[in-house]
């Protein structure tokens, strides 16, 4: 794999900003009206991670499926689900995306190949692993996707999926999304390597990827290289994506709260997917 992404053109680099903008713009949104009371239930927000979103999104066939983690907002409208529909979700309205019941823990839509946020840590992994079976025996070219956090690694479907996806060359894609936290446990003191995902992967005969999360472009080459491997037949793979989360595991800002250091949130916001590839 290139350590180095090549430039996108144009028109592939503005759907790339376009879909982190609007990610972005949803969450920072979407804690205002938690805190206003219109939000049903607890939400957990991406900023800071829209990069690995928007970057797989854009390099995904339309009928290509993802899976996401209860996190899962930014993976939602990358694929394509409206706003309007996803806030209603939130507010626990009729019409919403899923009728109100679901909430921000569980968003699905179907129609746009979401195949669901799922709230129990890992258990999304054999399923995705189900759909790129389904796929491959029916011969339709299709490729799942499926994002987790770095806490999943640590979680025994994480490795039953790994191992099952390359017995059968699965057509299938794990992405940890390595903001590096736990809920509120630093990955790196409760795992055994240094990376929870990349440095596992050997064990099931895979090439340890890892990405730069931050990086739109380097995301998207990435993305763009193990779904076409995926989908010539070469099987399945796993890329840890390195980036980090603005907010705390359930929405408010880190800032004066002492949960994480201070000035390592502010080192991970110099780096913002969105106002780098905006200034490249």
């Amino acid at each position: 794999m290139p350590t180095e992404a090549p430039a996108v053109d144009v028109e592939t680099g503005l759907r790339l900003y376009r879909i982190m903008v609007e990610c972005r713009t949803f969450e920072v949104r979407a804690q205002e009206l938690f805190f206003e009371g219109l939000v049903r239930g607890t939400t957990h927000l991406g900023p800071g991670q829209e990069a690995v979103a928007a970057g797989f999104a854009a390099a995904m066939r339309e009928d290509d499926y993802t899976f996401a983690t209860y996190r899962g907002h930014n993976h939602a409208l990358a694929r394509g689900t409206p706003m309007g529909p996803l806030y209603a979700e939130l507010f626990g309205r009729a019409n919403g995306l899923m009728g109100g019941k679901g909430g921000s823990m569980h968003i699905t839509d179907v129609g746009h190949h979401m195949m669901g946020s799922y709230a129990i840590v890992g258990a999304h992994l054999p399923i995705a692993l189900g759909a790129a079976w389904s796929a491959q025996y029916r011969k339709s070219g299709q490729v799942a996707v499926c994002f987790f956090g770095d806490g999943t690694t640590n979680i025994g479907a994480f490795h039953e999926a790994l191992n099952m996806a390359v017995v059968w060359k699965a057509p299938v894609v794990f992405v940890c999304e390595n903001n590096q936290y736990m809920e509120y446990t630093p990955i790196r003191s409760v795992t055994a390597v240094e990376r929870p995902a990349a440095d596992r992967a050997s064990a099931y005969g895979l090439a340890p990827l890892v990405v730069d999360g931050n990086d739109v472009e380097a995301v998207h080459e990435m993305a763009r290289l193990t779904i076409d491997r995926a989908r010539r037949g070469d099987g399945p793979s796993l890329v840890e994506a390195k980036t980090y989360r603005y907010y705390n595991h359930h929405g408010i800002q880190n800032l004066g709260l002492n949960y994480r250091p201070d000035d390592e949130v502010l080192a991970w916001k110099e780096r913002d997917p969105i106002f780098t590839f905006e200034s490249r």
